[in-house]
């Protein structure tokens, strides 16, 4: 038994008698909080350590759209459907724009500043404001080359050796994220050192983000015993000492002469502009390359491991590739054209959602949600699994139905007519969401394009096979990649 755990048992038994009041002072439920299970102690966390989305969801159909969870003092709002996540993150987005203390993932990890976990405050505003500018809208048409000579790349790489189709995609997604946050040249296997550092540092975090991975977070006072969860104290000096070697290579590059544009350049030359230190600015870049390299590449496997499973739906989206673009390639500026396509992503990321459990967030204010009371100072989890399974937003959710999205005229509907949370809510909503739609639209409409995927009858497919993790990977799977073209008139495609 290592420290850590060495610890946590001797503390547990330790502060057991003391807490039993404190606890059984407040295991009443409040009446006008939302129904929910029992009231739990402080210690004993109600919140399941494994799959603790697709548990939250059973609660859902059983508690019903908003449920409460007790545990000491402590209040969690759990939300899982769709009207419901609208009326609590949405429309009252500015008393739950905030987060609640993160101990493991946010504050031994991160030192607080990762921008993904920052309460409401002065340092979350001022990273806002530092990725609005390089990350809106009109900004992500600037970029429109890169991703489509990556996405050629990616293409060719599948025609290549599409085995390692999931390492194709990782590539795509690194290559995209580099350039656009550092400047950086495509690094030529997905095995470049920093890319792996990197990729390390996000394992590392979504590992300090599922529930239950640390017994301090039900007893506080276990994160300051000396030698308690050391390994967050060394995640966090490996992983800043990597983003700020990032940011000291595009400083040299930039004394060197280069002109090449990126997010960690606009940082560096506009210091009054978002008034970060260094080490807020290196992690800031680092946030920025770590969620969308992760996010991308997921959205992608999963988009090729849905039209595997669903050869009728992709044959729909390779019809109308086949009408509206013709012989010649896709190109960005092709997006808005397809939308058997579009709708064929967003049912990909609804069905299997890319973060499963929703980040937390904190509400700063009392609030009334149809007749129940939510405190300022709950924790409020968005849960997206069991949103992406609401059945009046999604009749017969677990069924993948790209038609779903279209309308009547043939056209994608509009999001009051029917949405999904997958770059989250309200004023925390990903704001890189522009660039990694783009990436998916360039990506996917040249893998339509070019490729039949099916299943390799020898070798299926498990449509569930997914990572017990806050932002879930598809597990290795294998797919077949047919040609739809000669691989003369691909392959001449991708050089022109």
């Amino acid at each position: 038994m290592d420290c850590t755990h060495v610890i946590e048992f001797v503390a547990t038994g330790a502060v057991a008698a003391f807490l039993l009041k404190k606890a059984l002072e407040n295991s009443k439920r409040v009446s006008v909080l939302p129904p929910g299970p029992p009231a739990t102690w402080p210690w004993a966390s109600p919140i399941p350590h494994e799959f603790a989305h697709q548990a939250l969801a059973e609660w859902t159909t059983q508690y019903g759209p908003v449920f409460s969870i007790q545990q000491g003092r402590n209040v969690t709002i759990v939300v899982g459907r769709i009207q419901a996540a609208i009326d609590i993150l949405e429309k009252h987005g500015g008393i739950t724009l905030s987060r609640p203390d993160n101990v493991p993932a946010g504050v031994k990890l991160s030192d607080g500043k990762r921008m993904l976990l920052t309460p409401s405050g002065e340092l979350h505003r001022r990273m806002r404001k530092a990725v609005h500018e390089p990350l809106q809208p009109g900004m992500v048409k600037s970029y429109s080359l890169l991703q489509f000579k990556s996405a050629k790349q990616y293409i060719s790489n599948i025609l290549n050796k599409p085995e390692l189709h999931q390492h194709h995609a990782e590539l795509y997604a690194a290559t995209i994220i580099l350039k656009i946050t550092y400047g950086k040249s495509a690094p030529s296997s997905f095995e470049d050192p920093d890319v792996r550092r990197i990729h390390t540092a996000l394992d590392r975090l979504n590992e300090a983000l599922k529930p239950g991975t640390y017994v301090a977070d039900q007893i506080p006072f276990l994160w300051k015993v000396p030698g308690y969860a050391k390994e967050l104290t060394e995640w966090h000096a490996e992983e800043l000492t990597l983003f700020r070697e990032q940011v000291d290579k595009t400083r040299v590059s930039l004394k060197d002469g280069s002109d090449d544009p990126s997010f960690v350049r606009y940082l560096l030359e506009n210091p009054d502009v978002h008034g970060l230190d260094e080490d807020s600015m290196a992690y800031l870049a680092g946030t920025l390359y770590g969620a969308g390299a992760d996010t991308t590449f997921i959205a992608m496997s999963t988009t090729i491991l849905a039209a595997a499973c669903h050869p009728e739906a992709q044959a729909k989206v390779m019809e109308e590739i086949d009408q509206v673009i013709g012989n010649r390639l896709p190109t960005p500026e092709d997006m808005h054209t397809l939308p058997q396509l579009d709708a064929f992503i967003q049912e990909a990321l609804r069905w299997r959602p890319v973060i499963t459990l929703g980040i937390q967030h904190k509400s700063t204010a009392d609030m009334v949600w149809n007749g129940y009371h939510i405190p300022a100072g709950a924790t409020i989890i968005g849960n997206h699994w069991a949103l992406s399974r609401d059945p009046d937003a999604f009749p017969d959710p677990d069924k993948f139905d790209p038609q779903r999205w279209i309308n009547d005229k043939g056209s994608l509907k509009s999001p009051s007519e029917i949405r999904f949370f997958t770059f989250g809510f309200g004023r925390r909503v990903c704001p890189g969401q522009h660039v990694a739609l783009k990436s998916l639209f360039v990506t996917m409409s040249m893998l339509f394009w070019a490729f039949r995927v099916s299943q390799d009858p020898s070798k299926p497919i498990n449509p569930e096979a997914y990572e017990d993790k806050l932002i879930s990977h598809p597990l290795p799977f294998h797919a077949k990649f047919e040609p739809r073209r000669s691989v003369k008139e691909i392959e001449q495609a991708l050089a022109d």
